[in-house]
């Protein structure tokens, strides 16, 4: 049986609050990947950080003492700022997520606006979101 995304365009009325953020977000995890994504997307895989520490702690041994020996190394090897970089980018797209209200993925959100669930194609859900505005400047 196949399964049909359940997609919902919701107007983000909670954000008023925050900075305005103009563009195209995306909001998915590893297993959901999106589609026809515009280039200047941000692109955020909630999933990400734990990927992360899933990495960081690849073959650490079951001794504590010999564990934390070992991610010491790690941590003053060239690499580990690019680390703490990758960190920082993958809490801060964790961090909008929650601060726009995310609830499900895929979640593209364009101008930190509106948002549209459930849609793996970027596009499509941008269409959605353009047809959703056009009729709400429509209204009287």
């Amino acid at each position: 049986m196949a399964r049909h995304p359940t997609r919902w365009l919701i107007p983000l009325l909670s954000i008023l609050a925050l900075p305005a953020w103009a563009g195209v977000e995306v909001f998915t995890v590893a297993g959901e990947p999106i589609v026809n994504a515009p280039e200047s997307a941000a692109v955020v895989e909630l999933d990400a950080p734990a990927r992360l520490d899933a990495q960081i702690s690849r073959d650490l041994p079951a001794d504590p003492d010999r564990a934390k020996q070992i991610l010491r190394s790690r941590m003053s090897g060239p690499d580990w700022q690019a680390t703490l970089d990758r960190y920082g980018e993958t809490y801060t797209g964790v961090a909008r997520a929650w601060m726009l209200g995310i609830e499900k993925v895929p979640a593209v959100v364009l101008d930190g606006r509106y948002v549209v669930y459930g849609e793996a194609d970027v596009q499509v859900a941008l269409e959605e979101i353009a047809r959703y505005t056009r009729d709400e400047d429509d209204t009287p």
